[in-house]
């Protein structure tokens, strides 16, 4: 009977969990950022970083480490504002067609000048520094946690399953922002790829620093 109802309950959560991480978002959005500027290949690294993050938000909620973080909500607010502050950065250089993570015109390989290592954090300061992610954690999966049962099983499948339809919705987005950039390519318009991706970018930084 428990493992009928554990797998009625995961027929609920998969598509819950699917759909919300389809919806527009940070990392999400940071995705489609990254598609645009640097292309898919190299996304990938961020991926990895924000997964990281998405995976020890997830366990941190089920276990109980969210309820410290709420009772230090000032040092949650340092690590949003400096998160979003950088990311900001990056956005207005992207925008000006600056920096390391910009499209050129001369050269649209540029972007291997950033570091994989970069990448990976901004993929995770990314997760890790979304209040909405956490909210979003601590909601919905202590409900389809059976306290009767062992933790550690029914963890590692529903982290399996996050992070596996989490990878899914990010190659989705990043493969649109890199589709689009491949076409503006051909278009001659790199400045308004990094202007679009910028702004993107920007929009992520306000939003993880006052959202």
């Amino acid at each position: 009977m428990e493992i009928v109802l554990n797998l009625s309950i995961l027929v609920v959560f998969i598509p819950t969990f699917f759909f919300v991480s389809l919806t527009p978002g940070m990392c999400m959005t940071l995705a489609m950022s990254l598609g645009m500027s640097i292309g898919l290949k190299r996304t990938f690294y961020m991926m990895a970083g924000e997964l990281v993050g998405v995976g020890i938000v997830a366990f941190s909620s089920v276990v109980g480490v969210a309820t410290l973080m709420l009772k230090y909500p000032d040092i949650f607010s340092i690590f949003k504002y400096l998160g979003g502050a950088y990311l900001f950065y990056l956005g207005v250089q992207m925008w000006l067609s600056r920096g390391k993570m910009s499209v050129s015109s001369c050269n649209t390989h540029d972007s291997k000048t950033i570091s994989n290592k970069a990448l990976v954090i901004q993929g995770f300061v990314t997760a890790i520094a979304n209040p909405k992610g956490w909210a979003f954690f601590i909601s919905l999966l202590p409900p389809f946690i059976n306290q009767s049962l062992p933790l550690v099983p029914q963890i590692s499948v529903l982290l399996f399953i996050i992070l596996s339809l989490e990878f899914i919705c990010l190659v989705i987005y990043a493969s649109g922002g890199s589709s689009l950039r491949k076409f503006l390519q051909k278009s001659d318009n790199v400045k308004l790829i990094n202007k679009i991706a910028g702004s993107l970018m920007m929009g992520v930084g306000i939003w993880l620093a006052f959202g």
